[in-house]
């Protein structure tokens, strides 16, 4: 037990979620992991297993979500996960240990952009809101929350899927393959909000197309920024 953390929290680990991350981790695809020996899983749910934070009892049902799991400490796909409390979340009431992975770290991030995009004052009555990269994680849980909350949801992909995204909750499906971006500074405004995921030149589009005073959350790697 020694071996797999500093941290003073000790939580049994019921699920873990694989994510992009995860995937660029173990393939080698990507620099994640800061050390080595390493335990993968950038998010878990589980119970606490022993606690010297008072804030955690044994047997509180919690879950972390990013914090350097399976970057810099060893993650959720261990049997055991050591962590600091200030990393842990009481899980939330409604939902299970296995719905907050299989909602996991994407629907978070999801979750973080609207309620910041809400914070500034977005509303469905405001217009349409795009959402790119929707059939990936961050992408498609984005479309399906803004949906349910009841905002006309443009989803952009590159990859078809158009019955998917509609089945999600999507009102339109833009076709980033087929789409005119234009290089003006600035292009029709089209926006009244936006989550992007994918960066590059889709974001510089974005910026270029969006209406005055709305909100567009970049959901990356390790945060969710709001302009």
């Amino acid at each position: 037990m020694d071996e797999i953390g500093s941290g003073n929290v000790v939580i049994r680990s019921a699920y873990s979620n694989i994510n992009y991350k995860d995937a660029l981790a173990v393939t080698g695809k990507g620099r994640i992991m800061k050390r080595f020996p390493l335990v993968a899983g950038i998010d878990a749910s589980g119970y606490v297993h022993s606690s010297e934070d008072p804030r955690f009892k044994e047997g509180d049902p919690v879950l972390v979500v990013g914090c350097g799991l399976g970057e810099t400490s060893d993650g959720g796909f261990s049997e055991f996960v050591k962590v600091k409390g200030d990393w842990i979340v009481h899980l939330p009431e409604g939902l299970s240990l296995h719905d907050a992975m299989a909602i996991g770290t994407a629907g978070f991030t999801a979750a973080m952009a609207i309620q910041r995009m809400e914070d500034n004052g977005q509303a469905p009555d405001n217009g349409p809101v795009l959402v790119t990269g929707a059939t990936g994680g961050v992408g498609g849980m984005a479309t399906s929350m803004l949906a349910g909350l009841g905002y006309h949801v443009a989803a952009m992909t590159i990859v078809g899927e158009e019955d998917y995204l509609t089945s999600i909750g999507a009102a339109e499906v833009v076709d980033g393959n087929e789409l005119e971006m234009g290089e003006r500074p600035l292009e029709k405004s089209l926006w009244a909000g936006a989550i992007d995921a994918v960066g590059g030149k889709t974001l510089a589009w974005i910026t270029r197309t969006m209406r005055p005073w709305e909100t567009l959350p970049l959901s990356g790697w390790r945060a969710v920024t709001i302009w």
